[in-house]
């Protein structure tokens, strides 16, 4: 078992980690397209990072919250969207999205909101569910892979 550390980014080598590894996974092993994968809600997501003992980045994610959510989760402020979850493929299996996904549901309850919605590849459903989330609503093409809504009230 790898040690590990999974923080909210506070400043701009963090926020590098994240976009690395966010591109290790989203677009080198996955083939999704550099130029949609960094947004502009990147600017204003709470980011988390998980690191191991040696320093190495193993996995991100992001929380979108306020109006900059309300366009992804329906017109609800209360509700905001988990994205951009990536672990490494050295790091999978050591329990690495777990910890960024209830580090993600840590920030969303410090802000006030009232659940958390994403926006899972239909391969990754069953690991959402284990974490209490639901699907709702029609299967979707991002990115050109087949996803599926899922909100977790807190």
């Amino acid at each position: 078992m790898t040690a590990f550390a999974v923080r909210v980014v506070d400043g701009p080598g963090d926020l590098q980690a994240c976009f690395a590894v966010r591109r290790e996974v989203f677009v080198v092993e996955q083939g999704v397209a550099e130029e949609i994968e960094y947004d502009a809600f990147d600017a204003g997501a709470v980011h988390v990072l998980a690191v191991a003992g040696g320093g190495a980045s193993l996995g991100t994610g992001r929380l979108i919250h306020g109006p900059a959510a309300m366009g992804r989760t329906g017109s609800d402020a209360s509700v905001g969207s988990l994205g951009r979850l990536a672990v490494t493929a050295a790091a999978r299996g050591l329990g690495v999205g777990v910890a960024l996904v209830r580090a993600i549901e840590g920030e969303a309850r410090r802000i006030g909101l009232g659940a958390v919605d994403l926006h899972a590849q239909t391969r990754a459903t069953g690991f959402y569910e284990r974490l209490g989330y639901v699907a709702y609503g029609a299967e979707f093409a991002d990115a050109g892979m087949p996803h599926v809504a899922m909100r977790k009230p807190l």
